[in-house]
């Protein structure tokens, strides 16, 4: 198997040494997406229903980056800085999964980078 560096110019540019997401044979491995806007580099306005659009729209864009979409999506990790928002980022999620939804955890967080309020991790596989 080859490791393949799926990128995306309509998603954020990585703000650390690595991928947005990793290619290994029918599995597609991508980071973390956070509220950023792809053509400014921040983050976006308003709270966390803007900013877990905002990552649902990065999270599209890298599965699109490698022909994928988000029925490929197996396994998603949320994580928050406040579990209060929880409800709030299910609404938004349950739009993009409103079949055959993926496993899933959520994580309460001290902190994200940039200090969003959410991030989202997701695993596809190819069918």
């Amino acid at each position: 198997m080859t490791k393949r560096i799926v990128k995306s110019d309509s998603a954020p540019a990585p703000i650390g040494p690595y991928s947005q997401a990793v290619e290994m044979g029918d599995f597609l491995f991508c980071s973390g997406q956070i509220g950023l806007n792809a053509e400014t580099g921040e983050v976006v306005s308003g709270g966390v229903k803007e900013q877990t659009e905002q990552v649902m729209l990065n999270i599209g864009a890298v599965l699109a980056a490698a022909d994928m979409k988000f029925e490929h999506v197996v396994k998603t990790t949320i994580f928050l800085t406040n579990m209060a928002d929880f409800t709030t980022v299910n609404e938004v999620y349950g739009r993009h999964f409103s079949k055959n939804p993926p496993a899933r955890s959520t994580v309460a967080v001290a902190g994200l980078p940039k200090g969003v309020k959410v991030e989202i991790e997701v695993i596809a596989r190819r069918h």
